[in-house]
């Protein structure tokens, strides 16, 4: 079976990429590069022994997608081709827009004129807003994401509920809460371009010197440390929960429309100041910081209730946060190894 992977070779989808090989699925990505490397496809193939189909392009290229579907049988899709920096994308909206719904409704486009289903869309917690109760389950009232990023995410899982429902498809939105760690081979990572925009790689980076200090935004806000406090998951884990929702995507004989939605995340959450803390005890080292003004678009607190992706598709997350953050010290030492 041949899944379609869009931004395969970014940090969550080269990670998903790894998991479904390992599960015998044949993967064609198409990737623009605009935030990832060429080198991490001949990691995937190291670390699996196998070699994914590669495109690189940019989705919004309409006819360059019919060719790849013209070329291959594909069975479904795992949609990861966004970009995804919430900061970023309150100076550059209109980009944001462009790029994470015109890529995905050209994809869409293909699945309806083809009759293909089975599709993944990579969403995320931003979705619930600053969520009036904890945990955050996935009957959560949703309400207007603080950042572009959040609204475009939002926007596009209307957009795939309406196309399930027009057009009789079976689609799954993952919620994710906060990615982190990297593969236990280390050959895979986050790898963010400029100035990282999540809290991790720039803890990550901090340490290795490559950052002064680590930029802490806001320590007022109403936790008990006044840091703000989030669901920290690690990028494994979350992999293998794509492959388990595209299992039970394919095995569903249900007649009609099929939406399922899952939250991701370890159902703990944990406060910046926390995180900075595990990663020196984790791996021995000094994260030197300072306290800057609240960043526009953050929310104070999420973190997920998790129990839905358990019962229904068998999956939870393993993996403790002081192990993932061992996982980025060394995808760390790679990098500074590789001069990256």
């Amino acid at each position: 079976m041949a899944i379609l992977v869009t931004g395969g070779l970014g940090y969550i989808g080269s990670h998903t990429v790894v998991e479904l090989l390992n599960n015998n699925f044949e993967v064609v990505i198409v990737d623009d590069l605009s935030n990832s490397e060429k080198f991490i496809l001949k990691n995937i193939e190291n670390i699996t022994g196998r070699k994914p189909v590669f495109y690189p392009f940019d989705l919004k290229r309409r006819e360059l997608l019919t060719q790849v579907f013209d070329a291959h049988s594909i069975d479904g899709c795992i949609n990861f081709a966004a970009s995804k920096a919430v900061g970023e994308s309150q100076i550059k909206p209109v980009d944001y827009y462009e790029n994470n719904l015109f890529s995905l409704i050209n994809i869409l486009q293909e699945f309806k004129e083809r009759g293909l289903s089975n599709f993944i869309f990579s969403s995320s917690c931003t979705v619930y807003g600053q969520a009036d109760t904890m945990p955050i389950d996935e009957n959560t009232p949703l309400k207007m994401p603080e950042s572009v990023y959040g609204k475009t995410k939002q926007m596009g899982e209307e957009i795939l509920a309406d196309f399930a429902k027009a057009y009789q498809r079976k689609i799954c939105l993952l919620r994710y809460f906060n990615p982190i760690g990297a593969h236990p081979s280390f050959k895979i990572g986050e790898l963010p371009m400029g100035i990282p925009n999540n809290l991790v790689p720039y803890v990550m980076q901090t340490a290795a010197g490559i950052r002064e200090k680590l930029n802490v935004w806001g320590n007022d806000y109403p936790t008990p440390d006044g840091t703000a406090i989030r669901d920290y998951i690690y990028v494994v884990d979350l992999a293998k929960a794509h492959v388990a929702a595209l299992q039970k995507l394919m095995q569903d004989t249900a007649d009609g429309a099929v939406i399922d939605i899952y939250n991701l995340g370890t159902g703990k959450g944990s406060s910046v100041l926390e995180v900075i803390k595990a990663f020196e005890v984790a791996n021995n080292v000094e994260v030197p910081y300072q306290i800057c003004e609240r960043r526009e678009g953050d929310i104070t607190i999420a973190y997920a209730n998790v129990d839905k992706a358990e019962r229904e598709l068998g999956w939870k997350s393993e993996t403790s946060l002081e192990e993932s953050l061992k996982t980025v010290w060394e995808w760390q030492k790679y990098l500074n190894a590789r001069n990256i």
